[in-house]
């Protein structure tokens, strides 16, 4: 049996990177289905970590049982709950993820999380300052993370001194690269790294202002033409944002989303040429792009829900994330290796 190779681009969204994790969990239940390459943003970069750890940890399905338990450890230690039981218990006395989202948005601690990270910078707390994501980070397994078995891996960041994206490769991994592509910079100190393409030591904010995710390592001929984007923020909205929490959600979703929709605009354009024969066959690289994705319940969280890892919606979003890979995979797994799924001409009318 050939597998259906696929490359996957792991977009970042803070706590709604759950949502992934279940969109993974059913890919990786398909064992027709071989990822050849990972491109991870924030919370994608976290769980691409997890999984090429996993994957590269054993051969055949050993391995990708060992990526879903890596992954269900690190939810666990983002607090979800990996009793079914229990998260049945949970979800039957919890109400649906969006009214918690709405709840938590107008919530006084939330409030005051929100009203601190705009007034007082992460350098004023000194010495006392610790990244609460790095006593996780530390515990993957980067041995097998910088492996050149398995997929090739990704993680995008952004150079603070000029603003560009700055992509670090599987044999530069480390817990401080992937920090630094989580770094939201009202909430975390930058992260310094030495960087060898500047020969210097850069600071680094989230890769999500350059690339959420980038899709360009992945065009490299060695990998596959099929591009499967776990998108997290959504694209589009129908409601005309108007509290304070509501705009600055907003902004952030337009602001992560840019630097996608630049990439998919130009293989849109890409594809036009080669259609047209404007360009020759060859000449550029014509790649298929598939979305996994749920817009709906994602315009129904907030930024809330992003900073706050409630178990329960975290648990709710598993759940989300696996429904959607498995209609995805249910209708159109037969178009891997044919033909783009996602209608880049319409979406760039």
């Amino acid at each position: 049996m050939t597998p259906l190779s696929i490359n996957l681009a792991l977009q970042g969204g803070g706590a709604h990177g759950a949502f992934t994790w279940g969109a993974l969990t059913r890919i990786l239940e398909d064992p027709e289905i071989e990822i050849a390459a990972i491109s991870g943003t924030s919370a994608g970069a976290l769980n691409g970590a997890a999984l090429k750890a996993g994957l590269t940890s054993a051969p055949g399905d050993a391995g990708r049982q060992a990526a879903l338990d890596n992954l269900d450890w690190l939810w666990a230690q983002m607090g979800a709950v990996n009793d079914p039981g229990l998260q049945a218990w949970l979800d039957a006395i919890s109400p649906p993820a969006a009214l918690m989202s709405r709840a938590l948005e107008y919530s006084l601690p939330v409030a005051m999380i929100d009203a601190y990270t705009r007034a007082i910078s992460p350098y004023a707390l000194g010495a006392a300052y610790q990244n609460p994501l790095r006593r996780i980070v530390d515990r993957f397994r980067f041995d097998r993370v910088c492996s050149h078995a398995g997929p090739a891996f990704f993680v995008n960041t952004t150079r603070v001194s000029n603003g560009k994206i700055r992509v670090f490769t599987q044999d530069e991994m480390c817990t401080d690269v992937i920090l630094a592509s989580a770094c939201l910079p009202s909430v975390f100190q930058a992260v310094e790294i030495y960087d060898t393409e500047t020969d210097r030591i850069e600071a680094f904010w989230d890769g999500g202002y350059t690339g959420n995710p980038a899709l360009f390592p992945l065009f490299d001929p060695a990998f596959s033409r099929d591009v499967v984007i776990i998108n997290v923020n959504p694209l589009e909205t129908e409601t005309l944002p108007r509290t304070p929490m509501e705009i600055q959600n907003r902004i952030n979703e337009i602001s992560f989303n840019s630097s996608l929709l630049r990439e998919l605009r130009a293989i849109a354009f890409v594809q036009r040429m080669l259609t047209t024969g404007a360009l020759t066959p060859g000449t550029m690289r014509d790649l298929n792009i598939h979305m996994i994705s749920d817009d709906v319940l994602m315009n129904a969280l907030s930024v809330a829900t992003k900073m706050v890892p409630l178990p329960t919606v975290l648990g709710q979003l598993k759940i989300a994330g696996y429904d959607a890979a498995a209609k995805f995979l249910d209708a159109h797994k037969a178009d891997l290796g044919v033909k783009s799924t996602v209608d880049l001409p319409t979406m760039f009318g």
